[in-house]
């Protein structure tokens, strides 16, 4: 099938965190563009992309902390509201894609994925399999799910990553964010990060400046070098995507060094 890259567009990149339901349009049409011009470069790359929900779905998750569960009639109120908004800002990604000649075809996580105290136990693989065989590029969101000890909850794109990916198999994970990668202490870059290294950053890997309820920078390296490990030969590298071309560079297949690099050691 060529090669298969995940890609995260994430939530502090695509949309202001610090106001509400504010996506960066500008940003979000460029990226788009990187995408468009990195597919007709290499007719032998495959997509799944997914975004974050930035303060769009976080805002309202946070309000009702979806996240930690699910069990009153406000609660579900507010499961359904966070649905909304997410679906609001896919609505807006989608778009830009499609305006910008990708083959995209969005599809909506919570109709299918089913979670067992905060992780993915089974989500419908089927059309994203097929959407990457016609040609396509199946687009994911962070979303919510039914869960069967929740009640309900907050799946991240990176949940989902970590569901698709023992799945389909991928050469390379990119998270796409609005810092250069992972910083230390002293806010300097870390180049690499392995299972035997990580503990010497895990200190200064911190939650979000802003509203972020599944976790923030910990969780995505904690979770990402745990697929690394598990996964022979993936490598997973977050940087940031607010330096024009950066995006296209890392899809391109050429030599690109930006960010952190998190591999199985």
């Amino acid at each position: 099938m060529g090669t298969l890259i995940f890609l995260k567009l994430g939530g502090s990149l695509i949309t202001d965190k610090a106001r509400p339901e504010t996506a960066r349009h500008d940003v979000i049409a460029r990226l788009s563009a990187e995408i468009a011009a990195a597919l007709a470069a290499r007719p032998d790359l495959h997509l799944v992309i997914g975004h974050g929900s930035g303060s769009f779905g976080h805002v309202a998750a946070d309000m009702y902390q979806t996240r930690q569960g699910v069990r009153t009639a406000e609660a579900w109120r507010g499961f359904a509201k966070v649905a909304v908004a997410a679906a609001r800002l896919n609505r807006i990604v989608l778009e830009a894609l499609d305006a910008a000649g990708v083959p995209v075809w969005s599809i909506q996580p919570s109709a299918s994925a089913v979670c067992h105290d905060g992780v993915i136990v089974r989500m419908a693989l089927g059309p994203i399999q097929r959407a990457l065989e016609e040609g396509l590029v199946p687009l994911i969101y962070g979303d919510v799910a039914l869960d069967l000890k929740r009640g309900g909850t907050i799946i991240s794109t990176e949940d989902i990553f970590v569901h698709l990916a023992p799945l389909l198999s991928p050469q390379r994970i990119l998270l796409a964010g609005k810092e250069e990668g992972v910083l230390d202490r002293e806010g300097r870059l870390v180049p690499r990060i392995t299972p035997s290294t990580v503990e010497t950053v895990r200190q200064a890997l911190r939650g979000s400046a802003q509203t972020d309820v599944t976790g923030g920078m910990e969780s995505k390296v904690m979770s990402m070098l745990a697929l690394c490990e598990d996964i022979p030969n993936l490598a997973v590298r977050i940087f940031s995507g607010e330096t024009p071309g950066a995006l296209e560079q890392a899809l391109s297949g050429t030599h690109f060094t930006a960010g952190t690099l998190l591999i199985g050691g």
